[in-house]
């Protein structure tokens, strides 16, 4: 027995490892290394039942026993998570991922957004009654207004206590979000009102950044409004993404049924309007203790950067990821085709199609 330990001591270890490793976090394991722990449990399975056989290796069995089981738990039973450990896996995979599968709407959002923002601003610059027209008239930063005028609004606020910057923040969260439902909820209609309302709210945007542009103030606007704007408008950005998911999945639903394309867009959307509703929330936040804090333009500059730079990261890695999965998934296909025709011939190849529910 002592040479069939020896022989067979390494694959035991492996595999003791691979089991610890996919109880810590099966999305972190490789489509190989989900490979190698079917092919070392099933070995293990064979070498437990050769050590009962013996009869006089009972501590063997009792650990090869207790390996196979946790390897078999891997396996073949879902992942036990408390929700907080779901939350974190979605806000560091599910959500970036989701965002990556749809990019292209995301993508033309974010044109249509600039676009709207270019023309706002070339508008009001070059005519006033344009600027009138498109800003809201209860704002008191009307177009012509003095710099000193701008400047005041611009610093309002920064000696509020922590308490009315809380209110204010759920104010802002909720006036962020109705924009954000209606830009989703339109996208059922075709996404035509999607398209218009995000063209709308990059001319305002335009505008507003022409009125300061006008008055000699683009720092002090830009620092009063990219530490939060770059969360912001990203979430709106989303948002208005998820509007032309389903906006697509009406008016070219393929070869399912529209009923079907709108069903299948709408769980992905519902993933993103999550993840959009907690970068809302920490816009929120940061327009009220950020914004409204006595911080320099260059601090608020860098602020801003930072956000921009965590931003492009956070979103970067979820594409990695998500092409990572798509070429795996691609590499376990014919492996997977061909444990299905193995397993009428042999008992134990079900163990390679179980083996992909690790992920």
């Amino acid at each position: 027995m002592s040479s069939f330990v020896a022989r067979h001591k390494k694959d035991w270890e492996e595999l003791e490892r691979l089991t610890t490793r996919a109880r810590r976090w099966r999305g972190g394991m490789s489509s190989a290394e989900r490979q190698r722990l079917d092919e070392l449990y099933r070995r293990t399975s064979i070498h437990l039942a050769r050590a009962s056989t013996s009869g006089d290796a009972n501590d063997l069995v009792e650990y090869l026993n207790g390996l196979t089981a946790a390897a078999h738990t891997v396996i073949y039973l879902p992942p036990r998570e408390t929700f907080f450990m779901r939350i974190a896996r979605f806000a560091a995979e599910g959500f970036p991922r989701a965002v990556a599968r749809n990019w292209r709407q995301h993508a033309l959002s974010a044109l249509l957004l600039i676009t709207g923002a270019v023309v706002g601003f070339i508008m009001a610059s070059s005519d006033p009654a344009t600027a009138l027209a498109l800003w809201p008239a209860s704002d008191p930063r009307q177009p012509g207004s003095t710099p000193e005028q701008l400047l005041s609004y611009l610093r309002h606020g920064r000696d509020e206590t922590s308490g009315e910057k809380f209110l204010f923040a759920s104010f802002l969260f909720q006036h962020n979000l109705k924009v954000a439902i209606l830009s989703m909820a339109t996208g059922v209609l075709a996404a035509a009102p999607t398209v218009l309302l995000i063209l709308l709210n990059g001319m305002i945007l335009g505008v507003f950044a022409a009125i300061h542009h006008q008055a000699g103030l683009p720092t002090e606007m830009w620092a009063w409004i990219l530490p939060h704007g770059v969360t912001e408008l990203g979430a709106i950005v989303l948002c208005g993404g998820v509007g032309l998911m389903l906006g697509k999945a009406v008016v070219r639903p393929g070869t399912k049924s529209r009923n079907q394309s709108l069903l299948d867009a709408g769980r992905e959307a519902a993933k993103i309007c999550i993840g959009a509703g907690g970068m809302l929330v920490l816009a929120a936040l940061i327009e009220s203790y950020v914004r409204q804090s006595t911080w320099s333009t260059p601090t608020r500059l860098c602020f801003a950067a930072g956000t921009v730079v965590f931003w492009t990261l956070y979103f970067s890695v979820g594409l990695v990821r998500e092409r990572q999965a798509k070429r795996e998934a691609l590499t376990t296909a014919p492996q997977a085709a061909q444990a299905v025709l193995a397993s009428a011939q042999s008992p134990t190849a079900d163990f390679a199609v179980a083996a992909q529910r690790i992920d």
